[in-house]
């Protein structure tokens, strides 16, 4: 894999195709939909190979879109940070968030949230914190919303600094909580009744909980393919990649045209049930060249 330039900002590649009919035009269709919650921990270091891999896109001019739990302050912050100008997913599938001048068609239904222009998915707070509410007044289980703790108790029961714990709590759409003194059984009851109710509760790798009204990571993925295929000319092929531990990976995967799945050589057997998925080791020096390979010339 070659090395390029890291920190400079990335003008939006589809702005230049729509404004400069003369200059170069995209020669892949294809978008990849990555899953970045592992690959950019917080707090913490990228993992060795991401920006690079991402650096690899982008000097083939295939836009990644980053797909997380996290909320827009959060992923903002890590955009400029790393000079990401594309579209990205966040807390969940709740929503898709847009750079104002990204896409030169704008979509038909939108609102701002802050600097970006937003294609909303689930019903906007404080939907999810009555949801959560009433259905743990239903159920009987005690829960307990992040935005209703101390400074204090927010930074312990998140694990980050005061600032990066304040920012955690900061949704558009999805309510974070933990369950108080909850059994297997009683979880399992909580989620199945929140199903019924067409509610979408989920767990998270830093131990927390989340739960959105109609949150749907299928339809966010659908929405940016359009855009992209209005942008192309041509249908646009989305090409998913995560980690087996990003709890949205199965539902990603199923809503793309490929995908790579990174897993840790300590898990097994989740491959089975992949459609259309190549599997790497997640710490192998050469796996993002072999990820970039196989999504560059979508070789399996």
């Amino acid at each position: 894999m070659q090395s390029f330039r890291r920190f400079c900002f990335l003008r939006p590649i589809l702005v230049t195709i729509s404004h400069s009919p003369g200059g170069p035009l995209r020669s892949s269709n294809t978008v990849v939909f990555c899953a970045i919650d592992d690959f950019l921990p917080l707090p913490g270091k990228p993992l060795s190979g991401f920006l690079e891999f991402l650096d690899s896109l982008s000097q083939s001019s295939i836009p990644c879109v980053w797909v997380s739990s996290r909320n827009r302050h959060q992923l903002d912050a890590s955009f400029r940070k790393f000079g990401r100008g594309e579209p990205f997913i966040a807390e969940g599938g709740s929503c898709v968030y847009l750079a104002e001048d990204y896409f030169h068609l704008k979509p038909a239904r939108t609102v701002r949230l802050g600097r970006f222009i937003a294609i909303p998915i689930a019903k906007a707070q404080p939907a999810a914190a009555e949801a959560l509410e009433i259905l743990s007044q239903q159920s009987g289980i005690t829960v307990v919303p992040l935005r209703s703790l101390s400074p204090r108790e927010l930074m312990q029961n998140t694990g980050l600094p005061r600032s990066e714990a304040e920012a955690t709590r900061q949704r558009d759409f999805d309510e974070l909580f933990f369950f108080a003194g909850a059994s297997e059984n009683d979880i399992g009851r909580f989620r199945e009744r929140a199903l019924q109710q067409r509610l979408l509760v989920r767990s998270r790798p830093d131990g927390l909980w989340s739960i959105a009204v109609e949150a749907s990571l299928g339809s966010c993925v659908r929405e940016l393919q359009k855009l992209y295929a209005r942008a192309f000319h041509r249908p646009a092929f989305a090409f998913a990649l995560a980690t087996s531990r990003a709890p949205e990976y199965a539902e990603l995967f199923s809503s793309s045209d490929r995908a790579v799945l990174l897993r840790d050589r300590t898990e097994s057997g989740t491959e089975a049930s992949l459609r259309n998925a190549r599997v790497l080791p997640l710490f192998h020096p050469d796996s993002w060249t072999e990820a970039f390979k196989f999504i560059e010339r979508r070789q399996f």
